[in-house]
């Protein structure tokens, strides 16, 4: 048996704390803290050390950070002294973009001390809101497709919590004020409590990022089991009942003939109610995500299933509870499988509910959804369904370990004998604070499936001062059927590796570091065939500009057992050994404007590929920021030559932190397929506010001859209750 709670060794921050001051007034929110008797009373952290460029090394500018709070909100301060005050650089003001390429502070707040779950806070000198959720220590998954969307490895940045924060720049560089609601997190309440703690500082004009809790190369802020402590809260339970109603009509064009046009109007609504200060009950009713922007274009260039990450608030928030498996290759509850058909199409949610949080040390959700039947022509294509979700995952304290279980289940209503069911359970074992031991078992129940419906995986891992070393293995049976999950490919059995080290060399003024590494992945089918072998050799070349060049080889392997397309290619059944060379280049992301591509160059399926995914992105100030995108694959196959090209780009205008206009414009050569998303956003707080949203959509191809245009007005308030 497996034995959890291993005592915690080689943590240099063992003894970083302080007590957390308690005010009995709430000071005033302007970003003025300079001089401000009542912060004046409040201790001052000042003692930060840099991760990046010179490691363990104070940073380069003074930073005073002070930490408050009263019954109801806890309170961070933060002065940004910068000699250079002219230089700061401020890139974004959407909340919740990158805050890693400008001068910007955070915090995290491990509010149960578990040393594995977070929340996280930041801004920059423009007063931009960001805040995520951190699950696992935001540790992803060692896999195919990394690829998560709003949530990635561990961190769901589209939690969107109320609170506020106000800035103020001077002579003296910038300083920030936060307000964060007690009862916009979650905690145990009590007496003399203690919380993991962590600040960020990042300074662009040396590509600096310095912590107050010092980490090792590899780690980054996330890294909770390394923070320090804050210590002697006194916690009451706060009250928390919001509603959320929304109201939207919608206009749509559609030009394909014959011509028509419709109009609809739709109301609905979330309810969110704290059971205890840790365990929150959300209700939804007609459900809608009108202002979510759409999915980006993707071609298939292989014969597995392409990965479309979820974007819906209401499915992300609290989504790594409910996350069991390897996310993007094997995951056993994926939620767009609820209210989103195939090919994409959208299939209406009736409603649901879902309760999550944390009973003392054990994470706890239970998610039930309903949606509609849809009718094409008078015959029902889908029928009403029923999706629930139990999830339960206890955290050992202080060990970095965990055990728990879920079970998701999807129930045709008014038919007995279609439903589908999984089971599985899951844990993770650290060893100290270095090593790691992760893993789950699972089994699926589907009627007319009798064997081989199981999938496990199992994964070592260490990672310390720059050493990253992985090996794992995954089996999916061929039987292993989850309706409610997302399998990248079915009926395989995966042996992995990873030898992965960041080196940091000595008395070197613009060269930063290097990362050689070596990794390997394959697939065998139950016959003991391989059909992918994946072998990847590489180093990456840093600069302190934060220029990159990454330089590697890959060696696959692909066995095809059946003919299949790529675009109008036929790749025909074989064995083809292959290699090719990969050259990845990224420019200093912290100037106005920046490049970044990833090429490919050489054998694929018999034939050979030139593959180039280029981004360059522009920014003017803190208002405008532009993103173009070239997805170019060429394939010369022995049956044929195609081109396969997806283009695109981003267009953001922030007139304030809150009120923005954002497009993203899309084609690919394959589908023919031109696409316009408008977003213009209002918001008040916590994602709620006005939205309008203008999708255009056209084909190019004479014989579909696909034309609509859609405009849709949302408007979506809170109502706080119980929170004043």
């Amino acid at each position: 048996m497996l034995t959890f709670g291993i005592a915690q060794k080689n943590n240099p921050n063992q003894n970083l704390n302080f007590p957390i001051t308690y005010l009995e007034t709430d000071p005033i929110l302007d970003g003025n803290i300079l001089g401000e008797a009542l912060w004046e009373r409040v201790p001052a952290i000042t003692e930060l050390k840099q991760i990046k460029p010179d490691y363990n090394v104070p940073a380069s500018e003074e930073t005073a950070i002070r930490v408050a709070y009263t019954n109801k909100t806890l309170y961070v301060a933060v002065v940004c002294y910068d000699s250079a005050p002219d230089k700061i650089v401020i890139s974004d003001s959407r909340r919740d973009a990158d805050l890693n390429d400008e001068d910007s502070f955070l915090f995290i707040l491990d509010t149960y001390n578990d040393q594995q779950n977070g929340f996280l806070f930041g801004t920059n000198a423009s007063g931009m809101e960001y805040d995520a959720q951190i699950d696992n220590e935001g540790e992803g998954n060692f896999s195919a497709n990394r690829q998560q969307g709003g949530v990635v490895g561990g961190t769901n940045i589209n939690w969107d919590a109320s609170w506020e924060v106000k800035t103020e720049t001077g002579d003296y560089g910038w300083s920030a004020e936060f307000a964060i609601p007690l009862r916009s997190i979650r905690f145990n309440s009590g007496n003399d409590k203690i919380w993991g703690i962590n600040f960020q500082r990042n300074i662009s004009k040396r590509s600096e990022t310095a912590y107050w809790a010092n980490l090792p190369l590899g780690f980054d802020l996330k890294r909770l089991s390394l923070a320090g402590k804050m210590t002697g809260l006194n916690l009451r339970s706060p009250k928390n009942l919001k509603i959320i109603p929304y109201a939207l009509t919608q206009v749509i064009v559609d030009n394909t003939p014959p011509k028509n046009t419709s109009t609809n109007a739709a109301f609905g609504g979330d309810i969110k109610y704290s059971l205890t200060p840790g365990l929150t009950l959300d209700m939804t009713y007609n459900t809608d995500f009108a202002q979510v922007e759409v999915d980006e274009q993707q071609v298939n260039l292989d014969r597995f299933n392409l990965f479309f990450p979820e974007k819906r608030p209401f499915f992300l928030e609290n989504a790594g509870q409910f996350s069991v498996g390897s996310p993007g290759e094997v995951d056993l509850f994926f939620s767009r499988r609820i209210g989103i058909g195939e090919g994409g199409s959208i299939v209406p949610i009736l409603g649901g509910s879902r309760v999550s949080g944390k009973i003392g040390q054990t994470n706890v959700g239970l998610l039930s959804m309903f949606t509609d039947e849809v009718e094409n022509e008078g015959t029902i294509d889908i029928i009403k369904n029923n999706y629930s979700v139990a999830r339960v995952n206890h955290d050992f304290a202080k060990s970095r370990s965990s055990l728990g279980g879920i079970i998701v289940n999807r129930n045709g209503i008014g038919y007995n004998d279609d439903f589908n069911r999984v089971f599985a359970m899951d844990g993770k074992l650290g060893l100290g604070k270095k090593a790691q031991l992760t893993g789950y078992l699972s089994k699926s129940s589907t009627p007319g499936i009798d064997s081989s419906d199981h999938a496990f995986n199992f994964l070592a891992v260490y990672n310390w001062n720059g050493w990253n070393i992985r090996a794992g293995y995954t089996e999916v049976g061929e039987g292993f059927n989850p309706e409610v999950g997302f399998l990248l490919r079915s009926a395989f059995k995966k042996p992995e590796f990873l030898i992965f080290k960041q080196w940091r060399p000595k008395n070197t003024v613009k060269f930063l570091e290097v990362r050689p590494h070596i990794s390997y992945r394959g697939y065998w089918n139950f016959n003991n065939t391989q059909e992918t072998g994946f072998l990847h050799v590489d180093n990456h070349w840093v600069w302190q500009s934060g220029f990159e060049v990454h330089t590697g080889i890959n060696f696959t392997k692909e066995t095809v057992l059946e003919a299949f397309p790529i675009s109008r290619v036929t790749v025909d059944p074989g064995v083809y050994d292959h290699q090719e060379l990969q050259l990845v280049l990224f420019t200093n992301p912290n100037n106005k404007a920046s490049f970044r591509t990833r090429t490919l160059i050489g054998g694929y399926f018999g034939g050979n590929r030139i593959s180039s995914n280029n981004t360059g992105t522009l920014r003017l100030g803190d208002k405008f920021n532009a993103e173009a995108n070239l997805n170019y694959n060429y394939l010369n196959l022995p049956n044929g030559t195609t081109n396969v090209v997806i283009s695109g780009g981003r267009l953001a205008y922030s007139f304030t932190p809150r009120m923005f206009l954002q497009s993203l414009v899309q084609y690919n050569n394959v589908s023919r397929i031109a696409s316009v998303n408008a977003r213009f956003g209002w918001l008040s707080n916590a994602n709620t506010g006005l939205f309008v949203v203008v999708n255009i959509i056209k084909d190019s191809d004479f014989m579909d001859r696909l034309n609509n245009q859609s405009i849709t007005i949302k408007y979506t308030y809170q109502f706080d209750l119980l929170g004043r």
